[in-house]
C-alpha cells in the first residue's frame, strides 16, 4: 500500500483543523465559565452596596435621591451599551480573521461554559 502526497496532506488539513476546533471550544468554554464568575461576583457586589444604602438611609443616617441614582445609572448603562454596541463590528471582524472553525466552537464552548459555570 503506498501512501499519495495528496493523502498525507488531508491528513495534516484535517489535523489542523480538528486541533483548532478542540482548542477553540476549550477556549471559549474557559472564557465563558470565568465570565460567569465574574459577573456573579460583580452582581453580589453592587448588591450588598446598594443593600448598605438602604439601610443607611432606613435608619436615618444618609438621605438618598433615588430617582436621581436611578438615572445616573441608566445614562451611565445607555452609555456603555452604545460603546460596546459601537466596537461590535471590529470584534466580530478580528474573529472572523481566525476562520469559521475557530470561531465556531469558541462561540460553542463559550456557551457551555456561561451556561454550566
Amino acid at each position: 500500500m503506498v501512501i499519495q502526497d495528496d493523502e498525507i496532506m488531508n491528513m495534516d488539513m484535517l489535523t489542523s483543523v480538528s486541533g483548532t476546533i478542540g482548542g477553540g471550544f476549550f477556549g471559549g468554554l474557559l472564557l465563558g465559565y470565568a465570565l460567569k464568575k465574574v459577573v456573579k461576583l460583580i452582581a453580589v457586589i453592587v448588591g450588598l452596596f446598594i443593600a448598605g444604602l438602604v439601610y443607611l438611609q432606613y435608619q436615618q443616617i444618609a438621605s438618598f435621591d433615588w430617582k436621581r441614582i436611578e438615572g445616573i445609572v441608566t445614562t451611565t448603562l445607555g452609555n456603555i451599551t452604545s460603546q460596546v454596541a459601537g466596537g461590535q463590528d471590529t470584534a466580530v471582524l478580528a474573529m472572523s480573521n481566525f476562520g469559521i472553525p475557530l470561531t465556531s466552537s469558541m462561540s460553542a464552548g463559550f456557551a457551555v461554559g456561561f451556561m454550566k459555570g
